[in-house]
Parts: structure tokens; C-alpha cells; sequence
């Protein structure tokens, strides 16, 4: 049995939930989010709640029957709170600034690298003497936002000998000795 497709989602104050036919629509203060619904996964809403079932025990309907549940529960969580996103720029030389919404990095290339991020994200970028220049995105879709912070990584990720890189501030990179002195 599915743990998680069997938890129900609690609905927040101020969200609105709409069940149609193979999908499932949230507003919210932050948003508005859609999301398509496999037909082997039922959705129904009681009294502040939504509960899950799906048709069958077969295997890729239980998968199903759990990633609805956590897809919908991320859909009620960012149209209420939001999701938030740090990414740190570790290395001489980095730098990130932010114009609207167009992210201007300088991260070890001959030229800056320059990206323009959806208008559902909001972006910021801080820099303080001394500390690596942090950038925060932040949405109130979880999917969009992972896949933006995703690709600012991926540009310059974190190698293991001197650590620089863009890294999220939340993860430990993990560091090798190197070279021994040759005796």
C-alpha cells in the first residue's frame, strides 16, 4: 500500500481547489496552479480535505496514486506559502547580478553568462564583502523552480578539489585531497 497516497492533503485557508475531469486547478494568494490527473487516481474533496484512491493494485497505479497525492500537496504549498530556492557562487572572481528578470553571472567563462528566468519566478541576488554571492529564486511553483535553479548549476557545477562552483546553500560538497608532493 501507497503511505503516501493514502496520507490526506489538508486544504489551507485561503486556497480554492477545483476538480474537474482529469485535472485538478488551486488558487491561492501566491498563484494559480493546474495540474493533468491520471483517470486511475480519483480525487475527492470533504470538508477541508482531499483524499486519494486509485482503481487498481496494479503496479504503475500505485506509483501514480502516490505522486499525485505529493504533486497536488506541493500545488497547495506553493499557492500558500511559496518555495524558495539558494544558490551560492563559490570561487575568485564569481559574481551574480539581477536586472528584472534577467540573471547576469560572471563565473569563470572569457564572457558573462546571461539567462532570462520565467516571470512566475522571482529573483534576487546579494552580495556581501567578503562571502560568496547568493542568489534566491522564489515561486510558487516547486517544478518550475527546480528546474530554473537546475540549470543555473548546471553552468558551473561544484568540483570536489577546491569546491568552486554554484552550489544550493543547503548542500555539502564533498572534498578530495588532490595530488600527493612527490617524495
Amino acid at each position: 500500500m501507497s503511505r503516501i497516497g493514502n496520507a490526506p492533503v489538508t486544504i489551507e485557508s485561503g486556497v480554492e481547489v477545483k476538480i474537474e475531469e482529469g485535472a485538478i486547478s488551486v488558487k491561492g494568494p501566491k498563484g494559480e496552479l493546474t495540474q493533468s490527473i491520471d483517470p486511475s487516481v480519483t480525487i475527492k474533496q470533504e470538508d477541508g480535505t482531499l483524499t486519494f484512491e486509485r482503481s487498481s493494485d496494479h503496479k504503475d497505479v500505485r506509483a501514480k496514486h502516490g505522486l499525485y497525492r505529493a504533486l497536488v500537496n506541493n500545488m497547495i504549498e506553493g499557492v500558500s506559502k511559496g518555495f524558495t530556492k539558494k544558490l551560492e557562487f563559490h570561487g575568485v572572481g564569481y559574481r551574480a547580478t539581477a536586472s528584472g528578470q534577467k540573471l547576469e553571472m560572471v563565473i569563470g567563462y572569457s564572457h558573462p553568462v546571461i539567462i532570462e528566468l520565467p516571470s512566475e519566478i522571482k529573483l534576487s541576488a546579494e552580495t556581501q564583502k567578503g562571502k560568496a554571492p547568493i542568489v534566491t529564486l522564489e515561486s510558487h511553483d516547486k517544478q518550475l523552480l527546480g528546474l530554473a535553479a537546475a540549470k543555473i548549476r548546471s553552468l558551473r557545477k561544484p568540483e570536489p578539489y577546491k569546491g568552486k562552483g554554484i552550489r544550493y546553500s543547503d548542500e555539502f560538497i564533498r572534498r578530495k585531497a588532490g595530488k600527493s608532493a612527490a617524495k
